[in-house]
């Protein structure tokens, strides 16, 4: 057994070119700030994938290296045995990561000048990845109501047909909110877009992230219409905390759709995974289950403890409970501050680095993304800094 110990260690990454670190003073203007922004966490790695990567660089020779069958089926076994989804190792192909898997796609399945749907706030690389390959980013923004987010079906029809976007993109589990959504919901979301010839591009980079008490729900796997229209892509790189060794994957269920995909991939050698992709993949796959059981434990723990600390602590912020992922989505609108002076607040005052909720789109307006995937005595320190910041707030 994997002891909550484990999730509090605290690592000094400062000096490791850390993204989170080295990014502060272009994104933020200073460099003492407690970063709890970008989404990496900060715990160890698990160690049959530190052993799998040291294991693979330490040949003598570092050539050209083809991935053994085991790797696709790692990831084809890994889904069904952990999201009851029945893949075979033929539809799984690698993909460069998760953000340039999208980038993939919308080159692939679309036209410059093709519209394609996104549902803010989310992921703010969904809108720059369409725009900055010649695409138009059209929106249906979730419906809130006290707190609580759902998709807006009705809208997202009227949309669909007003707009004739050519690929909806669906986040599930949904960044930064940390929904996962239900099967009704993604059966209904396939028929529409089925409906308008729209492809489905599903990141379910979050999928085994899914905090207990909640199951993760592919998208593609809801029905024979979805199955039929949806690309979905994933990676190990969330969940096992490797993004830098950028592995991911895509899984293509529709023969019509894989082809001349995966075809198009290997014409460039998109789909061939460097080594350290290769073996830390298929270790955290097959040797890794317990320590990310342990992992979603102390999330939802984080969580739960953040959330009370706030309704306890800082009167007039609220937040979100995530059924998936390590953000906190909170809500600062009740405070009166403009977005400027929230920023100014967090930054200056608090001296913490989070996600602007605005970057998620201009429904994210008052709100921020905080990382809660580290230590807890890293995570009290960045509450208790925010608490302090808007106690000083002039009444």
């Amino acid at each position: 057994m994997i002891s909550e110990l484990y999730f509090d260690r605290i690592y000094y990454r400062k000096d490791s070119d850390a993204t989170k670190y080295e990014e502060l003073e272009e994104k933020y203007g200073r460099t003492d700030l407690l970063p709890l922004w970008i989404a990496d966490m900060d715990f160890c790695v698990p160690q049959p994938v530190t052993d799998a990567l040291i294991k693979a660089v330490s040949r003598p020779i570092l050539g050209y290296t083809t991935a053994p069958a085991t790797f696709k089926e790692s990831i084809a076994s890994w889904l069904c045995h952990r999201h009851g989804w029945q893949v075979e190792p033929t539809e799984v192909d690698f993909m460069p990561g998760v953000k340039k898997a999208i980038g993939l796609c919308v080159n692939y399945f679309t036209r410059p000048g093709d519209k394609i749907l996104i549902q803010p706030p989310v992921y703010h690389s969904f809108r720059s990845v369409i725009e900055g390959n010649g695409r138009i980013a059209v929106t249906n923004p979730l419906h809130v109501a006290d707190g609580h987010y759902s998709m807006a079906l009705d809208a997202l029809e009227k949309t669909i047909e007003a707009e004739h976007p050519t690929m909806m993109i669906v986040c599930n589990p949904h960044n930064p909110i940390g929904l996962q959504w239900d099967a009704d919901t993604l059966r209904r979301v396939a028929d529409i877009c089925a409906k308008h010839n729209v492809l489905i591009l599903s990141d379910e980079i979050y999928a085994d992230l899914v905090l207990p008490g909640t199951k993760h729900i592919p998208t593609a796997s809801v029905s024979d219409t979805a199955a039929a229209i949806t690309v979905t892509l994933g990676a190990p790189s969330k969940s096992f905390n490797i993004p830098g060794i950028a592995s991911a994957w895509t899984v293509v269920k529709s023969p019509e759709l894989r082809q001349g995909f995966f075809d198009w991939l290997k014409a460039s050698e998109f789909d061939t995974p460097p080594i350290s992709a290769i073996y830390g993949t298929i270790a955290a796959y097959t040797r890794c289950e317990e320590w990310l059981d342990a992992l979603l434990v102390y999330l939802r723990d984080n969580a739960t403890y953040a959330i009370d600390y706030i309704h306890k602590n800082i009167p007039g912020v609220d937040a979100v409970m995530p059924q998936a992922g390590f953000g906190l989505w909170i809500d600062f609108n009740a405070l009166g501050l403009s977005h400027e002076g929230l920023t100014r607040m967090l930054v200056d005052d608090a001296h913490v680095a989070v996600s602007d909720g605005a970057s998620f789109g201009v429904e994210g307006t008052g709100m921020v993304r905080l990382n809660i995937g580290v230590p807890r005595s890293i995570l009290n320190t960045g509450l208790n800094n925010i608490r302090e910041a808007i106690n000083k707030l002039p009444r």
